[in-house]
């Protein structure tokens, strides 16, 4: 068995107007720059399914148009985590998930469920949005990734609830939202947030290779030391985990060359 799990790392979306001249080769056609960036990074966080409904045919054009390896994450649409009441999620969950995302096979990623800064912690609420969470869809397995947003979530039971239905909590490195590292699930989910458009690579030099470090620890199974928990007392089992790094900074222009940045750093 591998001693480490794979890491991917990318930015969120493929369209972006500066990225244009940015990014993209000169007179680059738009149809073609999804298949320009599924091969510069090797991940790409949709956003776009967090605010639209998509079909299968789309699903099927993205599979289509990345290599082999590649790996989308879906941001779980908005009707989903949207709302007072998690627990009567379920129709729209489920519209969600049969909408063709499956047609991605091997490239489909994690699902990130993303709630507002508004939404508080209620163990009750949140737990019936976890029991909601279905393992398989299509036959295809599925990975779930919760990233939230208010404070009232960095107490141990969160934590706890979380791992109880194996899910991965996101790890927000942002200037506001909460900064909790618990490893919950199988894989790692890591959003990189604040990264500045002053820095050529997104990130600071010194801050790519603390990443590259904390990545690395993570695809070994272990937790970095210097990232915070809800429950700092419990700790996951050590086994090779897959991790998942996306830039997704306020700037924006420069997060793909964070994302190769980052990549560069693992190859060597």
């Amino acid at each position: 068995m591998s001693k480490s799990g794979t890491i991917r790392s990318g930015m969120g979306g493929w369209t972006f107007e500066p990225w244009d001249t940015s990014f993209y080769p000169e007179k680059l056609s738009k149809a073609k720059q999804l298949q320009y960036a599924s091969r510069q990074v090797t991940s790409i966080e949709v956003n776009g399914t967090y605010y639209s409904s998509f079909k299968e045919p789309t699903f099927v054009k993205w599979e289509s148009e990345a290599p082999d390896g590649f790996v989308y994450s879906l941001k779980g649409n908005r009707f989903v985590t949207n709302r007072r009441v998690l627990g009567e999620a379920g129709e729209s969950m489920m519209r969600f998930l049969g909408s063709g995302v499956t047609a991605l096979g091997e490239k489909l990623g994690p699902i990130l469920w993303q709630f507002a800064p508004t939404k508080k912690f209620d163990p009750d609420d949140f737990e019936a949005f976890l029991k909601l969470l279905p393992e398989k869809q299509d036959s295809v397995a599925l990975r779930h990734a919760v990233e939230v947003r208010n404070d009232s979530f960095i107490v141990p039971e969160f934590a706890a609830l979380v791992r109880k239905y194996k899910a991965a909590i996101v790890y927000a490195d942002h200037a506001k939202y909460p900064a909790i590292a618990d490893v919950t699930g199988d894989f790692i989910y890591a959003r990189l947030q604040t990264g500045s458009d002053d820095n050529p690579d997104c990130y600071t030099p010194k801050g790519l290779d603390e990443w590259a470090a904390r990545a690395r620890t993570w695809a070994e199974g272990k937790v970095p030391a210097d990232l915070p928990r809800a429950d700092p007392s419990t700790e996951a089992p050590v086994k090779p985990r897959d991790v998942f790094v996306y830039f997704i900074t306020e700037g924006k222009v420069r997060a793909p060359f964070g994302a190769m940045a980052l990549l560069k750093r693992l190859a060597d």
